[in-house]
């Protein structure tokens, strides 16, 4: 254990960071720097800093990392319209390679040869941590206390901040929240105790962001969103930042109640997880993103996205972020976009986004003398349809001879 001279952990100032923090100093007799990272998660970061001082800690990284999280991660994601098994916009998942990257760069700033994060020997997030950091530094050492320790319990870490004089919240004295929450711009999710029952309904006070679609407004309301090279650029006509916008349509998502999600998922270490999601900016996001793409896309590149979709969704979730497929893959993807320019109008009602316009001055391949119902002064010959039929029908026509023989 002598071996490790300093590290850099990812640390939020509750109870398990907390308790790792003392527990690296004790185990490992080395020097410790906390790293925590403002991704939108909505709580007051500076506590951290000062439970980081009361433990001698000298090197305190607090970093806004909101534009650069949504910028250079959630933007590229959503480029794909990417959704894990059928349903998820993998908010948590999107936040493991940035929060990796900003680890490694403070252990090269710093001068640590190690990092260490609070994430369990169940879950996805330990694997999403590691791979990245690997990929980016071969060499860096890595602690996974829960891995390690014996503190496996929530009574055994009460205990041991009990008596390392760890400051505890009231909330976990008294059980606190009842789940499991992971909270950034993108999404919150939420984990365990009563939802460990599948088959058991989430409470309705369990949401945070977003009203049920019962009590949603019985008004709709318009967005138009502006695209260019296929991100959200402006909302309304107003020109917002990265950040902005998600925030932006998060509130309006909140309040038409969009973006709830019960879901079962299938983790990458083997076993099956149930959490309930809330993603109402994402979810604005994905149906516009998908409005605009269907007039400015050719046919054959949008159904190439489409089936690669899963295999870029799938890398994203098990912690490939960083991988050479998945870069390979981007740099396809954000070819494709840059002829997604345009504007989309959605309608915002309990629960539903519904696309109701859309239009690119620049790029639409829409042709309306072409599509038209009405007389098209010849744009397209009717008549062409029925050679293109005989010859796409000509192998299942033979095999139609070969079977009835």
């Amino acid at each position: 254990m002598s071996n490790i001279n300093k590290v850099v952990l990812a640390y939020s100032g509750g109870l398990d960071t907390s308790v790792i923090l003392k527990w690296l100093q004790d185990t490992y007799q080395c020097e410790v720097v906390t790293f925590t990272a403002d991704v939108g998660q909505g709580e007051e970061l500076e506590p951290a800093r000062v439970k980081a001082q009361k433990f001698g800690i000298k090197e305190i990284y607090i970093d806004d990392l909101r534009e650069e999280f949504v910028r250079d991660f959630v933007f590229p994601m959503f480029r794909a319209n990417t959704v894990y098994e059928g349903e998820y916009l993998l908010g948590t998942s999107i936040a493991r390679p940035l929060i990796a990257k900003r680890l490694i760069e403070i252990a090269r700033e710093t001068g640590a040869d190690t990092i260490s994060h609070g994430a369990t020997g169940k879950g996805n997030d330990q694997v999403r941590f590691e791979l990245g950091a690997y990929a980016l530094n071969p060499d860096i050492k890595i602690i996974a206390p829960w891995r390690e320790w014996d503190l496996l319990s929530r009574e055994k870490l009460l205990a041991y901040a009990e008596q390392h004089g760890i400051p505890v919240e009231m909330k976990h004295k008294q059980g606190g929240s009842p789940y499991s929450m992971d909270a950034n711009l993108l999404h919150i999710s939420y984990e365990g105790r009563h939802l460990e029952n599948p088959a058991a309904e989430a409470e309705e006070d369990m949401w945070r962001w977003t009203v049920s679609p019962e009590k949603a407004p019985d008004q709709a309301e318009y967005l138009d969103i502006e695209y260019a090279n296929g991100d959200p650029v402006a909302l309304n006509g107003l020109t917002l930042s990265p950040a902005e916008m998600l925030a932006e349509l998060n509130r309006l998502g909140g309040k038409h109640g969009i973006g709830r999600l019960d879901l079962v998922e299938n983790r990458y270490v083997g076993m099956k997880s149930r959490g309930c999601y809330e993603t109402p900016g994402g979810t604005i996001m994905l149906k516009a993103h998908r409005a605009i793409e269907s007039i400015t896309l050719d046919r054959e590149v949008a159904h190439l996205k489409d089936d690669l979709m899963p295999r870029y969704a799938t890398l994203i979730y098990n912690g490939y972020w960083w991988a050479p497929e998945r870069s390979a893959l981007q740099v396809l993807i954000d070819h494709t976009q840059h002829s997604v320019n345009g504007w989309v109008r959605v309608k915002l009602y309990k629960g539903n986004v519904i696309v109701v316009g859309r239009d690119s001055a620049t790029n639409s391949l829409f042709d309306a003398t072409i599509a038209t119902f009405e007389d098209d002064a010849g744009a397209y010959n009717q008549a062409d349809a029925g050679g293109f039929i005989k010859l796409n029908a000509l192998r299942m026509r033979i095999a139609a001879k070969l079977n009835k023989s």
